[in-house]
C-alpha cells in the first residue's frame, strides 16, 4: 500500500511539474521573453510526459513563430528555420488536438498569426523578385493559415484577397494553371472588384474556355462584364476565344469545329472557319510558302463553311465573295502556267511548223483546268451580284465589290465563249452573258 501511494505521489508531482513548466514558459512568452521561453521549452520537451501534451506544441508554435518574426526583420537565415519548426509544431498540435480548443487562448493565437505573416512576407518577397516556384510554395502555406484564422474569426474578413491574388498570379507565372484557377475561382466567386482585379475574371473566362467548360465560361464572362462594363474583353464570344487562344492553323480549326459540333449553324463560327482557311490558301506575302499538302481537303472544308455561313445569314454577300476570290486567285496561278507554256511552246516551235502533240495536249489540259477553275468563281459571284442588286443603298465598298464581281463574271463568260469554237449556239449564249455583265459593270456608279 505504501508503494502504491509512493508511485501516485511521484506521478502527481510529475504532472504538477509539467503544468508548472508550461505555465512558467507561457509567462515568459506573455512577457515577450522569447529567448528565455525557447531555452526553457527546449529543456522541458526532452521530458516524455511534457512532450506528450498537445499544449506543448502550440506553445512551441507561439515561441518559435515569434522568434521567426524577429529574425525576419533582421533578414537572417535563422528566420526560415524557426518558421519551419513552428509550422511542424503546429501540425503536431492539430494531430493531437483536432478541435484546436487551445486556439481560444490569445497567447496561443499569436503562433498561427505570426506563421501566416512569415509565409506571406516571404512569399511576397519571392513574388517581387519573380521567384515564382518558391514564392508559390510559401503563399500556399500563407493561404492555409489565412483560411484557419478566418474560420476561427481571428481575421474579420470573408476572404483574404491580398494573399489569394498574390498566390494566383504567382501560380499563373510559374505555369501552375490549375493552382492559379483554384485561387482565381475563390476570388471571382467572392465577386472581388476594383483596380487590379479585372485579371481575375479574364483568367477565369479564358481558362474555362480552354477546359471546355462553357457553363463557367459564360458565367465568368457575364460576371466580368457586370463588374467591368467598360472592358471590351468580356464582349468576346466563344468564337473569338476559339481563334484567339490558339497559335497554329490545326488548333484553330479544331477549336472552331468543337464549337460547331454543338452549334453547327453558327454563322460566325462557319464564317471565321472559312476565313482562316482562305487566308491559308491565299497568303498575302510577296514570296508565299507552298500550299499545304492537304490544300484540296482544306478547300472543300472552306467552301462548305462559307456556304453554311451564307445559309445562316441570308442577304450576306461576304461568304460568296470569299469563294469567288479564292477561285479567281487559283485561276490566276493556272493562267500563269498557261502563259509560260505558250511562250515556251512558241520558242521551241519553228515558224510555219506544227507544235508537238505533247505541247498541244499540255496546252489543252491547262486551258481545261483554267476554265474549270474560273467556273468555280461563277456561281458565288453571281450570288453576290444578286444580293448587291437587291440593295437599295450601296456604300462605296459595296460598289467596289459589286463592280469586281461583275468584271470577273464578264471575263469568265468571255473565256467560255472563246472555248466554244465550232459551237455557234454556245458562243452566242456566252457572248450575251459577257455583254450583260459588262453593261452591269458600267451601270454601277
Amino acid at each position: 500500500m505504501k508503494r502504491i501511494l509512493f508511485l501516485l505521489t511521484i506521478s502527481l508531482s510529475v504532472v504538477i511539474a509539467n503544468a508548472q513548466n508550461i505555465d512558467n514558459i507561457k509567462t515568459s512568452l506573455m512577457l515577450n521573453q522569447l529567448e528565455k521561453a525557447k531555452t526553457d521549452f527546449d529543456k522541458a520537451i526532452t521530458n516524455a510526459k511534457f512532450a506528450g501534451k498537445a499544449e506543448a506544441y502550440i506553445l512551441k508554435t507561439a515561441i518559435y513563430a515569434g522568434l521567426a518574426m524577429a529574425e525576419d526583420k533582421k533578414n537572417t537565415p535563422a528566420g526560415d528555420q524557426l518558421t519551419n519548426e513552428a509550422e511542424a509544431a503546429f501540425s503536431k498540435y492539430k494531430e493531437m488536438e483536432p478541435s484546436m480548443a487551445l486556439m481560444s487562448d490569445p497567447i496561443y493565437q499569436n503562433g498561427p498569426i505570426n506563421l501566416y505573416s512569415s509565409f506571406y512576407t516571404a512569399g511576397y518577397t519571392d513574388y517581387s523578385n519573380k521567384k515564382w516556384q518558391t514564392g508559390l510554395v510559401k503563399l500556399k502555406k500563407a493561404i492555409e493559415f489565412s483560411d484557419l484564422l478566418i474560420a476561427r474569426k481571428l481575421i474579420n474578413v470573408p476572404v483574404d484577397t491580398n494573399v489569394l491574388i498574390l498566390a494566383a498570379i504567382t501560380a499563373e507565372n510559374s505555369g501552375n494553371k490549375d493552382d492559379a484557377a483554384k485561387y482565381y475561382t475563390r476570388l471571382a466567386d467572392a465577386n472581388v472588384a476594383g483596380d487590379g482585379f479585372e485579371g481575375v475574371y479574364r483568367f477565369m473566362v479564358s481558362h474555362s474556355f480552354a477546359k471546355k467548360d462553357m457553363v463557367s465560361f459564360e458565367k465568368y464572362k457575364a460576371l466580368g462584364k457586370q463588374l467591368y462594363p467598360k472592358s471590351d474583353y468580356f464582349d468576346y464570344d466563344k468564337i473569338d476565344f476559339a481563334v484567339g487562344l490558339m497559335t497554329n492553323l490545326n488548333d484553330k480549326l479544331k477549336a472552331l469545329e468543337e464549337v460547331l459540333a454543338t452549334d453547327p449553324d453558327n454563322y460566325k463560327a462557319n464564317q471565321v472557319l472559312g476565313e482562316i482557311i482562305y487566308d491559308t490558301l491565299n497568303p498575302r506575302e510577296d514570296n508565299p510558302p507552298p500550299p499545304p499538302a492537304n490544300a484540296a481537303e482544306l478547300e472543300k472544308k472552306m467552301i462548305a463553311a462559307f456556304n453554311k455561313s451564307a445559309k445562316a445569314k441570308p442577304g450576306s454577300e461576304i461568304p460568296f465573295l470569299y469563294i469567288g476570290d479564292h477561285f479567281i486567285n487559283k485561276a490566276t496561278k493556272v493562267n500563269g502556267a498557261r502563259e509560260a507554256h505558250a511562250k515556251d511552246m512558241k520558242a521551241r516551235t519553228k515558224p510555219g511548223a506544227m507544235a508537238s502533240k505533247e505541247d498541244i495536249a499540255k496546252r489543252d489540259a491547262l486551258d481545261k483546268e483554267y476554265g474549270e477553275t474560273l467556273e468555280g468563281a461563277r456561281e458565288p459571284y453571281e450570288a453576290a451580284a444578286a444580293i448587291f442588286a437587291a440593295k437599295t443603298d450601296l456604300h462605296t465598298r459595296d460598289k467596289q465589290q459589286y463592280k469586281k464581281a461583275a468584271s470577273y463574271l464578264a471575263d469568265i463568260f468571255a473565256f467560255k465563249k472563246a472555248m466554244a469554237k465550232g459551237k455557234p449556239a454556245d458562243q452566242a449564249k456566252w457572248a450575251a452573258e459577257e455583254k450583260k455583265w459588262n453593261e452591269r459593270y458600267d451601270s454601277i456608279k
